[in-house]
Parts: structure tokens; C-alpha cells; sequence
């Protein structure tokens, strides 16, 4: 069962709260229709719900709220407006994507693209998808962990007949399992004929909570639609003859010539329309919407205290004892798997590795020829003018892609934030990040390699005796790149401040480092091995000597100092804003 208790928006500025003390049940086994016109709340609510929203009040999923659920893609299923996620993906990578998230096996992502009907799409990128498809994917993501509580927001909106007849039938069948669905719209009509329930919604507050039965008794009343090219005509006389009658009777004027008579029936107005000569294209019964409740006054329902709220809430089981809350798990669940997906899944990955072969090739060739620039920078396809290589900027670039719209997908709605601050997430792109750097480092070494050996010949290549150095100077410039964009569009969240992190580093700090450096105060990196040697006391083998030498006389350049520098300070960012959204929260 969901219970919503108490659920108010935080106001903004004199306006009054989009949601205000909004209390009502949806029952297991049974279709709940959130009924309002727009703006009447119906989305603030829902997202109050799934504690996305700040405001006051609490929501119980079967006793227990969202925070306290160990799982909760297991227990909610969402789907708020358009499906989030990159274009470009393939549908059936953004389900395996969302499996990873979850936690779930990889072949429920194809089980659920059967089940919606989306088969022989699976290739298809999100943006070429028609409205419908889009609609039965996001229904396939919010079913993604077989949750209990289905929450969808207008689920039908743009959707045809047949299309919207299909969703429905399929929200019906999980309410008939026991789960408990949960919808909004706009239609009565809709409500009346979907629903179980119907909850109606007016500037925020509950006007009425009632069964379909009675819903359709006091909210809809039914009426004769007429379709005719003589509206106004008809209008009189139909007015006319029920004031000579003293029926009751009203005539809305539609648009496209059309009435709507409430008071009256289809055989009353065709005999009325056949005395007096006026065509008529269409006429039916149908049934009609009302209005909004309205209250009489002094019937306000009362507002609750808090002490009462406390008294009607449920109370959970105690932890360890079955149905007890547990503390809940991170999602993505399976991060490095997820994070995987996530790079792979999307063009901008094969696009940026391949811009910068081109880039780092061409610039070899042109560097080789003029004689002058030394082999390291030849390799790296490093002029003198830029302040990096194209590798350490496509490692930079794709670093800062990892912070994106992933956090808006359903699975993790949990997260209650833009950026959620997971080690466990962080750790899995700092990981994959690292590896793709390394990767691509040693890509363009070797193709820079082949292509000077192929176009000048091997006697221009010469092999430096500090080449280990060289090497990790290079990767872990590279690496030092990637994290630092990593970092930055995770604490500004924005891949455009990942990568103005990277660019900082040789254009702001790098000159800054070196005047400091080669103050007459600062002593040499070479002799710090020696001196950690002296106070460790034991004495050290060579080649961990020279390791822990070459490692320093790297980190002592000013380039990986100001890496090091900017890397703690994002760190250090990244974990204080986690910090302050995990006391907000």
C-alpha cells in the first residue's frame, strides 16, 4: 500500500505551495488515478513522493519510506515525463544499462522489450524513436527491478487510442498480481474508465478522494454531443424549446461547430433539429466532466497536526525482524558494470578516440618533419604551442562525459539529487576512466610509431635511455586528465567544468609551479629517496629504490604537481558537497 501523508511543497517566493498537506491511500490490487487540471499539483506530488522535491510530509511504500527501502527500484517504478537518457543509445543498451543499475540480470532488459512489444527495435537510438515506443520503453525501464508500486506521470499523453487502450490493459495486469499502480491525468474521462479509484486534485489540495462509482456519480453527468455546420442555429432552438418545456437544459458551443447538451438525450435533440431543418453530422451520448469539486464554505477539511499525523502513520517493523527496514543499498548496484554500458553505449566515445588518432598522426608527421622537436613530443603529438596533447584532452573530454543524464533515469531516482556522491560509483569511473586514458596513451604512441617509421624511416627514431620515465610521465599525464575531468563535472555538474578542470592545469597552475619551484628555497625531489631511506631505518632494495626515484622525479615536475594539487582539491570538493547534500537530505 502507498500512504501519503502530509505531503507540502516548499513554497517559492509569496507563492503559495504547489502541493499542501495532500494526504490519501493507494491500495495494492487496484488502479489509483491522481486526477487535476494543469498546475493543479499532480507532478510536484508525485516527486514529493519519491523525496525528489523539497517540501514536508512523508510517503509509506507498504510501511516503509523511500529512504529506508534497501532496493528501491525493487519496490517503485517510475516514470516521470519524457524517458531521460542519450540519443544516440540504442534501446537496447539503455536497458542493459539500467539492468547494471539495478541490479538485475542483463537478460531481463531483453524479457521486458518482449513484453512491451518493443522486438525488433532493440537496435533502434532513443531519438528516433516514435512517441509510442518511447512511452513503452520508459514503461520497460520502470519495470525493470519488478517493482510492487508502479508511479506514472499522465503515462498516456500523446499516445493513440490503441496505444493508450494497450498501457492501460498493461496497468491493469499488475494491479491485478497485487501491485499497486499509481497515475496521473488530466481527464475525468480517463479516470472513469481506467481507474479504481480516483483522487482529484484542485491548486494543490484534496477536494475529493473516492471510488470510481461514486466518482462518476457526483463528478460526470452525461451529455449529447452534436456535430452540425448550423451550431448557433440549433443551440437557439434547442435553448428555446426546453425554456417553453421549463427543462433544464444547457448547450455548450464547442469548437468545430460542435454542442454539447447536458439535460437532454440524442432523441430529443434529433426530433428538435428535424423541425427545424438542421443537418446534423454527428450525435451521441457521451459523458461529460463537471468541474472541479467545490467546496461549500466552512467544509475545508481540516489540517492535521503533526502529532496526529505521527499517531495515523504506520510504524515500522523493527530492524531485523521481517518486513524491518534495512539500510539501503547504492545504486547502481553493479557500478562497474554500469559504468561500462554507460561509455560504451553512446557515439561520442568512438568519435573522441578517433579525433584524437587523427589529431595526435597529424601532428607527428608535421613535428617529425621540421627536425626540431625532440621524439617524446613527436610521439605525443605535442607542439610546442598547446597546452596539452589531444590525448590527454580526449581523455579529459570523455572523463567529463561520465557525469551526465544517467542520474535522471528512473532506476535511480533514489539517488534524490542531480549528482549522487557514491564511492562506490566514483571509484568505478575513476577506474574505467583510468583505463580508457591508458589505452588510448598507448593507441597513440604505437600508431605515431608506425606512421613516422612508414613516412621518414627507422633511422629517425631513436630510443631515449629514460624512456621508463618518459612512459610514465605519459600515462600518468593522461591519467591525471582524465580524473581531473572526472572530478570536475562531478562537483559542478556540468561536462563543460570537467573539462575547463583539465585546461586549468597547464594554463593556469603549471606557470604558477614553476616560478614557485625554482624559488632558491625549494630543495630537490632527486635526494628525498635517501633521506625517507635514513628515517625508515631498514634498507631498501635497488630496484624499489629506483621505482620510488622515478616516481618522484615524475611527480616533482611541475605538471604533475599541479595535477596533484588540482586532483586533492576536486576530491576534497566532490566529498564536502556529498557531505552538505547528505545533511540537506
Amino acid at each position: 500500500m502507498l500512504q501519503a501523508i502530509g505531503l507540502t511543497s516548499t513554497p517559492r517566493r509569496d507563492r503559495p505551495p504547489a502541493v499542501d498537506d495532500l494526504t490519501f491511500e493507494a491500495r495494492p490490487g487496484a488502479v489509483t488515478a491522481l486526477l487535476g487540471s494543469p498546475g493543479a499539483g499532480k507532478t510536484t506530488a508525485l516527486r514529493l513522493m519519491l523525496e525528489l522535491e523539497p517540501g514536508r510530509g512523508i510517503t509509506y511504500f507498504r510501511g516503509r519510506p523511500l529512504h529506508r527501502i534497501a532496493h528501491p527500484p525493487r519496490e517503485v517504478g517510475v516514470l516521470l515525463g519524457d524517458i531521460p537518457g542519450h540519443p544516440s543509445r540504442t534501446l537496447r543498451g539503455q536497458l542493459r544499462m539500467l539492468c547494471a543499475a539495478t541490479g538485475v540480470p542483463a537478460v531481463r532488459a531483453d524479457e521486458l522489450t518482449r513484453a512491451v512489444g518493443l522486438a525488433g527495435l532493440e537496435r533502434r537510438r532513443i531519438g528516433t524513436l516514435p512517441i509510442g515506443a518511447d512511452r513503452r520503453l520508459g514503461l520497460a525501464s520502470a519495470l525493470l527491478g519488478d517493482p510492487h508500486t508502479l508511479l506514472l506521470d499522465e503515462p498516456c499523453a500523446g499516445l493513440s487510442v490503441a496505444e493508450s487502450a494497450w498501457l492501460y490493459e498493461l496497468l491493469r495486469a499488475h494491479a491485478d498480481e497485487g501491485g499497486t499502480v499509481l497515475y496521473t491525468t488530466e481527464d475525468p474521462k480517463d479516470a472513469a474508465r481506467n481507474a479504481d479509484r480516483v483522487v482529484t486534485l484542485d491548486r494543490g489540495r484534496l477536494v475529493a478522494d473516492q471510488d470510481v462509482a461514486e466518482f462518476a456519480r457526483t463528478r460526470l453527468r452525461p451529455r449529447v454531443a452534436v456535430r452540425t455546420p448550423q451550431a448557433a442555429r440549433l443551440a437557439a432552438v434547442v435553448t428555446q424549446e426546453a425554456r417553453a418545456a421549463r427543462r433544464s437544459v444547457e448547450v455548450v458551443a464547442e469548437d468545430g461547430n460542435r454542442l454539447s447538451v447536458y439535460g437532454s438525450d440524442c432523441a430529443a435533440v434529433g426530433d428538435t433539429a428535424f423541425r427545424h431543418g438542421v443537418p446534423i453530422h454527428r450525435l451521441t451520448a457521451e459523458t461529460g466532466d463537471t468541474g472541479p469539486v467545490a467546496r461549500a464554505p466552512g467544509s475545508e477539511a481540516p489540517r492535521r497536526s503533526d502529532s496526529e499525523r505521527h499517531a495515523t502513520a504506520p510504524r515500522e517493523a523493527p530492524t531485523g525482524e521481517p518486513g524491518g527496514a534495512r539500510r539501503p543499498a547504492r545504486s547502481p548496484l553493479r557500478p562497474l558494470r554500469y559504468e561500462i554500458h554507460r561509455l560504451m553505449g553512446v557515439p561520442s566515445t568512438p568519435l573522441v578516440v578517433a579525433a584524437v588518432l587523427l589529431g595526435s598522426l597529424a601532428l607527428a608527421v608535421l613535428l617529425g618533419r621540421t627536425g626540431h622537436a625532440a621524439l617524446p613530443a613527436v610521439l605525443a603529438g605535442w607542439p610546442a604551442i598547446s597546452p596539452l596533447p589531444p590525448a590527454a584532452l580526449g581523455a579529459g573530454l570523455l572523463g567529463a562525459f561520465s557525469f551526465g543524464e544517467e542520474y535522471r533515469y528512473p532506476a535511480l531516482t533514489s539517488g534524490r539529487g542531480a549528482v549522487p556522491r557514491r564511492p562506490g560509483l566514483l571509484l568505478a569511473k575513476l577506474a574505467v576512466a583510468a583505463a580508457v586514458a591508458l589505452a588510448l596513451g598507448a593507441a597513440v604512441v604505437v600508431a605515431d610509431l608506425e606512421v613516422l617509421r612508414f613516412v621518414y624511416g627507422d633511422e629517425l627514431i631513436v630510443v631515449p635511455e629514460n624512456w621508463p620515465t618518459l612512459c610514465a610521465s605519459w600515462l600518468g599525464l593522461l591519467v591525471g586528465c582524465a580524473w581531473a575531468g572526472v572530478l570536475g563535472a562531478g562537483v559542478f555538474r556540468a561536462a563543460a567544468a570537467g573539462v575547463a578542470a583539465v585546461l586549468a592545469v597547464p594554463v593556469a597552475f603549471v606557470p604558477l609551479l614553476q616560478k614557485v619551484l625554482t624559488g632558491p628555497s625549494v630543495r630537490s625531489a632527486a635526494g628525498l629517496p635517501a633521506r625517507l631511506r635514513e628515517f625508515a631505518g631498514p634498507q631498501w632494495a635497488p630496484a624499489a629504490d629506483r621505482w620510488l626515484t622515478g616516481a618522484l622525479r615524475v611527480l616533482g615536475q611541475p605538471a604533475g604537481v599541479a595535477l596533484s594539487l588540482t586532483l586533492t582539491g576536486l576530491l576534497c570538493a566532490y566529498v564536502f558537497t556529498g557531505l552538505r547534500r547528505k545533511a540537506r537530505w
